[in-house]
């Protein structure tokens, strides 16, 4: 499943417009995908001749709006982008990204105190376990008002509660000093080379955005290369073989029985997956293998 990313903002901060200029939907308050940008996955799609090539890609949800209710919408995303004002000249964008900044910490703050009032009732119960969870939440709501987030609290989070505060927040300021988005979004809709064409040559800035969320989220990429798709995909750093595979298909995960991995640069080189065995550059992994950034994977399963 792809990783996901939230934006939010302010009215008419551009939001709609990033949220287009990334995956090309003009429908708002809506989910798309953003390719994730990999010149490495071209390469390694011309040595096996690929007819089919599709990059790995962020999930991109919408939120038209902020309070509490909408926010809780992004509970399960992975990280927030947040789009700041800095066009039309009646706005700080420091001061806006503060207020959202805050408009997120009462979001976790109704959160909390909403599901106390729910566990304060079934713990009525005498159940053991609910009344440790309301002591627990108790203490984490008196936490928030006393104007903290949740990323300061040391101990263990309920992990009922998906809180907002501790999920990576990146900004982008939408005017002269950061992104033109309107622009970007006009981009979205030519053809891909003439979009390159216009820029001469340069990278797109929403490139940027996206290679930020990859870091910021701790992303790698692997690949699995055939002459009829070859396909880049993303893992958490420190996921396994065996996660890859369940990345790639339940099947390949349930009936896994080891995967060839071939480096990217070196399957390239080769020219080919044959050649690239021939010269002992190909080796066999079990599920509890590493995966590293720029593995090719070839799964061997039996379902």
């Amino acid at each position: 499943m792809a990783l996901e990313v939230g934006i939010v903002g302010l009215p008419s901060s551009g939001k709609s417009t990033l949220f287009h200029a990334l995956t090309g939907t003009h429908a708002t308050g809506d989910v798309g995908m953003a390719s994730i940008p990999d010149e490495r996955l071209r390469r390694v799609a011309e040595v096996v001749g690929a007819r089919k090539v599709t990059p790995a890609a962020i999930r991109v949800v919408e939120v038209r709006g902020t309070g509490p209710a909408l926010l809780g919408n992004l509970r399960q995303v992975d990280a927030l982008l947040v789009v700041l004002d800095g066009f039309s000249g009646t706005r700080v964008p420091a001061d806006d990204l503060e207020t959202l900044r805050l408009e997120v910490l009462v979001a976790d703050r109704d959160h909390v105190e909403r599901r106390l009032e729910r566990v304060a009732k079934q713990a009525k119960s005498g159940e053991a376990k609910l009344k440790v969870e309301v002591t627990q939440l108790e203490r984490l709501l008196a936490h928030v008002d006393a104007g903290h987030t949740l990323v300061d609290w040391d101990g263990e989070l309920p992990p009922e509660l998906e809180p907002l505060t501790t999920k990576p927040l990146l900004a982008v300021e939408n005017g002269p000093d950061g992104l033109d988005l309107k622009l970007e979004a006009e981009l979205a809709d030519l053809p891909a080379e003439d979009a390159q064409a216009f820029r001469n040559g340069a990278r797109s800035a929403l490139d940027e955005i996206v290679r930020r969320l990859s870091d910021e989220l701790d992303l790698i990429t692997f690949f699995t290369a055939g002459d009829k798709e070859t396909r880049a995909w993303t893992l958490r750093r420190g996921e396994t073989a065996l996660d890859a595979a369940a990345t790639i298909h339940s099947d390949l995960a349930r009936g896994f029985i080891r995967c060839e991995v071939i480096r990217w640069d070196d399957l390239v080189a080769s020219g080919s997956h044959a050649e690239a065995a021939r010269r002992g550059l190909q080796r066999l992994e079990g599920k509890a293998y590493e995966v590293s950034d720029g593995d090719v994977l070839n799964v061997r399963f039996n379902v």
